[in-house]
């Protein structure tokens, strides 16, 4: 850590930067980026932070309209965390899109900064009916570690972790974190970037709850495909993104008075798009 803290944070990344499932359009979106740019704040009261992700973006899109403009912020640190949306495209390369990773990891370490990412959690347990996508995460995130490794960047790894799969971190799209996730990815970033004042708690279980019967199960399978599931097919059928027109949220670094601080919402609750 440079002395005196980190000054110039930078996130880039997809809807899960955005901070999709943490506050709404009208409120604000706060999201983990936010809630780190918090904790850095912790540190160093003067830290300014951007946040270029836009929702729906494949890595080889977060590295073509992402890394130019965050290079040109000059910062010391940064999150990158992209490629869930390419493991729900039917052709997906783990290779390549840890590829277009690794280029954003070396340009930005190259620039000085710190770079920091995660690993992703098993999506089999998170949607029962994704569990054909979980080769594609497991090989992804080895992708994501042999690169990490290759350029020093720091890896917080979620995906060992039973809790980063417990249906309340995550909204009823089950691809979004609720706002109780975005915390904790935020506090996994922080712990592995060992920030002053983190700790591991953020890898503790949740108390238990009752497991519903397999009828009720069966029934909400049912209704995330016609909720969630359904309308995204739909778009990508039709050629569509939910992050069509839509640019960065905070594209300059400014301080962090005026983070949206929207409450969490009814679990379960989130928005539709992927």
């Amino acid at each position: 850590m440079p002395d005196g803290g980190y000054l110039r944070y930078v996130a880039l990344g997809d809807s899960q930067t955005e901070g999709l499932g943490d506050g709404d359009d009208t409120t604000g979106l706060r999201g983990f980026a936010d809630r780190f740019a918090e904790r850095l704040a912790l540190v160093t009261p003067g830290v300014q932070y951007a946040n270029l992700a836009v929702r729906g973006r494949l890595a080889g899109q977060v590295r073509e309209e992402q890394l130019g403009p965050a290079l040109a912020l000059r910062p010391d640190l940064a999150t990158v965390v992209a490629g869930v949306n390419d493991m729900l495209r039917p052709r997906f390369d783990a290779a390549e899109v840890a590829g277009q990773l690794e280029e954003m990891f070396a340009a930005l370490t190259a620039s000085g900064a710190h770079v920091v990412t995660l690993t992703f959690p098993d999506i089999g347990r998170i949607a029962p009916l994704a569990r054909p996508l979980r080769s594609r995460v497991f090989a992804l995130n080895a992708h994501i570690r042999a690169a990490t490794a290759r350029h020093g960047v720091t890896v917080a790894e979620t995906t060992q972790h039973m809790v980063t799969t417990d249906p309340r971190l995550w909204t009823a799209d089950r691809l979004h974190a609720s706002p109780l996730g975005h915390e904790r990815i935020a506090a996994a970033l922080a712990h592995a970037l060992r920030l002053p004042g983190s700790d591991d708690a953020w890898t503790l279980p949740l108390p238990p709850q009752a497991i519903p019967p397999a009828h009720r199960a069966a029934v909400a399978e049912l209704r995330w495909i016609a909720a969630f599931l359904g309308p995204w097919l739909g778009r990508r059928l039709r050629g569509r993104s939910s992050g069509d027109s839509r640019t960065a949220k905070r594209p300059q670094l400014l301080p962090l008075n005026g983070l949206p601080t929207a409450p969490p919402g009814p679990r379960g609750q989130g928005p539709s798009s992927f």
